[in-house]
Protein backbone atom coordinates (compact mmCIF):
# COMPACT_ATOMS: atom_id res chain seq x y z
CA UNK A 1 0.00 0.00 0.00
CA UNK A 2 1.35 3.09 -1.44
CA UNK A 3 0.86 6.88 0.43
CA UNK A 4 -0.51 9.46 -2.90
CA UNK A 5 1.36 12.34 -2.57
CA UNK A 6 0.43 14.89 -5.12
CA UNK A 7 2.12 16.09 -8.00
CA UNK A 8 1.79 19.85 -7.49
CA UNK A 9 2.09 19.90 -3.58
CA UNK A 10 4.69 21.61 -2.55
CA UNK A 11 7.50 20.33 0.21
CA UNK A 12 9.06 22.54 2.74
CA UNK A 13 12.49 22.06 1.91
CA UNK A 14 15.01 24.38 3.07
CA UNK A 15 12.33 26.82 4.78
CA UNK A 16 13.19 28.80 7.80
CA UNK A 17 9.49 30.31 8.92
CA UNK A 18 9.99 33.57 10.72
CA UNK A 19 6.96 34.58 13.09
CA UNK A 20 6.03 37.16 14.81
CA UNK A 21 2.69 37.79 16.73
CA UNK A 22 0.70 41.32 16.99
CA UNK A 23 -3.00 41.85 18.05
CA UNK A 24 -3.24 38.48 19.30
CA UNK A 25 -3.09 37.14 16.17
CA UNK A 26 0.20 35.15 14.33
CA UNK A 27 2.11 36.12 11.40
CA UNK A 28 4.66 33.63 9.36
CA UNK A 29 6.26 33.88 6.18
CA UNK A 30 8.84 31.43 4.29
CA UNK A 31 12.05 32.34 4.10
CA UNK A 32 15.77 30.53 3.63
CA UNK A 33 17.51 30.26 7.03
CA UNK A 34 21.30 31.33 6.03
CA UNK A 35 19.66 34.46 3.80
CA UNK A 36 17.37 35.67 6.64
CA UNK A 37 21.30 36.02 9.20
CA UNK A 38 23.33 37.53 6.76
CA UNK A 39 19.56 39.50 5.90
CA UNK A 40 19.62 40.56 9.67
CA UNK A 41 23.14 41.11 9.90
CA UNK A 42 23.35 43.36 6.85
CA UNK A 43 25.17 41.82 4.18
CA UNK A 44 22.25 40.74 2.11
CA UNK A 45 20.04 43.98 0.77
CA UNK A 46 17.59 42.30 -1.90
CA UNK A 47 14.37 40.65 0.02
CA UNK A 48 13.66 39.17 -2.91
CA UNK A 49 16.99 36.39 -2.09
CA UNK A 50 15.60 36.04 1.22
CA UNK A 51 12.09 35.61 1.05
CA UNK A 52 11.00 31.94 -1.02
CA UNK A 53 7.46 33.63 -1.20
CA UNK A 54 5.91 37.49 -0.98
CA UNK A 55 2.81 36.26 1.31
CA UNK A 56 1.96 36.40 4.82
CA UNK A 57 0.44 33.65 6.62
CA UNK A 58 -1.14 32.59 9.00
CA UNK A 59 0.46 29.01 9.02
CA UNK A 60 3.10 28.52 6.80
CA UNK A 61 3.59 24.74 7.41
CA UNK A 62 -0.40 23.77 6.62
CA UNK A 63 -0.18 26.98 3.91
CA UNK A 64 -3.24 28.87 5.72
CA UNK A 65 -2.94 32.62 4.44
CA UNK A 66 -3.43 35.44 6.73
CA UNK A 67 -6.30 37.44 6.11
CA UNK A 68 -5.96 40.68 4.76
CA UNK A 69 -7.90 42.27 7.17
CA UNK A 70 -5.79 41.30 10.19
CA UNK A 71 -2.60 41.86 8.54
CA UNK A 72 -3.64 45.45 7.49
CA UNK A 73 -5.08 45.83 11.25
CA UNK A 74 -2.13 44.73 12.86
CA UNK A 75 0.59 46.50 10.57
CA UNK A 76 -1.05 49.29 9.40
CA UNK A 77 -0.73 48.34 5.54
CA UNK A 78 -1.84 45.54 3.48
CA UNK A 79 1.55 45.95 1.23
CA UNK A 80 2.98 42.18 1.53
CA UNK A 81 6.18 43.08 0.68
CA UNK A 82 6.31 45.99 3.74
CA UNK A 83 4.76 43.44 6.02
CA UNK A 84 7.30 40.72 5.44
CA UNK A 85 9.79 43.32 5.46
CA UNK A 86 8.97 44.15 9.38
CA UNK A 87 8.04 40.59 9.79
CA UNK A 88 11.81 39.77 9.25
CA UNK A 89 13.25 42.95 11.28
CA UNK A 90 11.14 41.92 14.63
CA UNK A 91 10.00 38.10 13.74
CA UNK A 92 11.66 35.37 15.66
CA UNK A 93 13.65 32.53 13.31
CA UNK A 94 12.20 28.83 14.36
CA UNK A 95 15.31 26.96 14.61
CA UNK A 96 15.54 23.04 14.49
CA UNK A 97 16.42 20.92 17.19
CA UNK A 98 19.63 19.55 15.37
CA UNK A 99 20.24 23.21 14.57
CA UNK A 100 19.88 24.32 17.97
CA UNK A 101 22.35 21.62 19.39
CA UNK A 102 25.08 22.20 16.55
CA UNK A 103 25.40 25.66 17.90
CA UNK A 104 25.37 24.74 21.67
CA UNK A 105 27.98 21.75 21.10
CA UNK A 106 30.41 24.23 18.79
CA UNK A 107 29.94 26.99 21.30
CA UNK A 108 30.17 25.01 24.34
CA UNK A 109 33.85 23.49 22.92
CA UNK A 110 34.94 27.72 21.74
CA UNK A 111 34.23 27.98 25.74
CA UNK A 112 36.25 25.23 27.00
CA UNK A 113 39.05 26.52 23.92
CA UNK A 114 38.74 29.97 25.94
CA UNK A 115 39.13 28.33 29.33
CA UNK A 116 42.11 26.07 28.60
CA UNK A 117 43.66 29.38 26.85
CA UNK A 118 43.32 31.40 30.04
CA UNK A 119 43.95 28.98 32.41
CA UNK A 120 47.46 27.80 33.99
CA UNK A 121 47.97 24.58 36.61
CA UNK A 122 49.06 26.55 39.53
CA UNK A 123 51.95 23.02 40.16
CA UNK A 124 53.28 22.90 36.61
CA UNK A 125 53.16 25.97 35.09
CA UNK A 126 51.79 24.51 32.35
CA UNK A 127 48.12 25.09 30.63
CA UNK A 128 44.99 22.48 31.48
CA UNK A 129 44.41 19.72 29.00
CA UNK A 130 40.89 20.01 26.93
CA UNK A 131 40.16 16.83 27.94
CA UNK A 132 40.26 17.95 31.68
CA UNK A 133 38.37 21.06 31.29
CA UNK A 134 35.92 19.74 29.25
CA UNK A 135 35.58 16.41 32.47
CA UNK A 136 35.48 19.69 34.95
CA UNK A 137 32.65 21.13 33.61
CA UNK A 138 30.56 18.15 33.17
CA UNK A 139 31.14 16.95 36.70
CA UNK A 140 29.95 21.13 38.09
CA UNK A 141 27.17 20.67 35.41
CA UNK A 142 27.74 24.24 33.17
CA UNK A 143 25.49 24.99 30.66
CA UNK A 144 25.51 26.50 27.88
CA UNK A 145 23.48 29.79 27.02
CA UNK A 146 23.20 30.47 23.42
CA UNK A 147 21.87 34.07 24.27
CA UNK A 148 25.02 35.20 25.91
CA UNK A 149 28.49 35.19 24.13
CA UNK A 150 31.06 32.68 24.38
CA UNK A 151 33.46 35.07 26.41
CA UNK A 152 31.05 35.80 28.72
CA UNK A 153 30.33 32.17 29.45
CA UNK A 154 34.22 31.51 29.55
CA UNK A 155 35.29 33.47 32.21
CA UNK A 156 32.13 32.16 34.12
CA UNK A 157 33.04 28.79 33.99
CA UNK A 158 36.36 29.65 35.56
CA UNK A 159 34.89 31.03 38.55
CA UNK A 160 33.06 28.05 38.40
CA UNK A 161 36.25 25.55 38.00
CA UNK A 162 37.68 28.01 40.92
Amino acid sequence: MSIFTPVNQKRLTNVAVVRIKSHGKRFEIACYQNKVLSWRAGTETDVDEVLQTQTVFSNVSKGQLAPTEDVKKAFGTDDSLEVCKLILQKGELQVSERERQVTLESMYHEIVQLVAEKTVNPHTQRPYPVNTIEQALKDAHFAVKNHRNSKQQALDAIRILK
